[in-house]
């Protein structure tokens, strides 16, 4: 993730006074620490990740930035089967950095589980470009455009598209 990008999402959680963000990928944790940053004091960050060992060193990266050990809550497990089991509209920010195959998925359910007011992000939405190529493309760059004109044509969603790092998707549910 790049330092923009991170600023980006330090800002966004600020800016909805995060309490509960959820995030789908955890990763080496990177993303959590800006979100963190950003959160409220007493906020908490669910992140869910297939793989426990990207969320152990990210809880050990938590740690270390100082953050204490009830700010974030681990679950482990495909985002798809976690999300469903996470609250109806009892979250003000959803980052979406997982599988890009699972971007509609994301979407919907983070239309779910975000309150009135509430933002969704999507990391990476450039493909390194390969979003705006009028060339073949794979399969995760396809989904990517339908999620861009998906969240653009929504009466649901006030998306913006920030030019930073790979491009971050954000959208405010009215």
């Amino acid at each position: 993730m790049s330092p923009g990008t991170g600023s980006a999402l330090r800002l966004l959680a600020a800016s909805v006074d995060a309490k509960a963000v959820a995030e789908i990928g955890t990763g080496t944790g990177v993303s959590g620490i800006h979100l963190l940053h950003g959160m409220r004091p007493d906020g908490v960050l669910t992140t869910v990740d297939p793989e426990p060992e990207h969320q152990q060193f990210a809880r050990q990266a938590f740690r270390a930035s100082g953050f204490a050990s009830n700010r974030a809550r681990f679950i482990p497990g495909r985002a798809l089967d976690v999300l469903p089991r996470l609250a109806d509209a009892g979250y003000d920010l959803v980052f979406c950095d997982g599988d890009r195959q699972e971007v509609m998925d994301y979407l919907a359910e983070s239309l779910r589980l975000l309150r009135p007011g509430g933002l969704v992000v999507f990391e990476g939405v450039f493909a390194n470009g390969r979003t705006v190529d009028s060339g073949p493309q794979p399969t995760e760059v396809l989904r990517l455009r339908e999620l861009l004109r998906a969240v653009r044509e929504s009466q649901e969603l006030l998306p913006s598209l920030l030019p930073v790092g790979d491009g971050l998707l954000c959208a405010v549910k009215r």
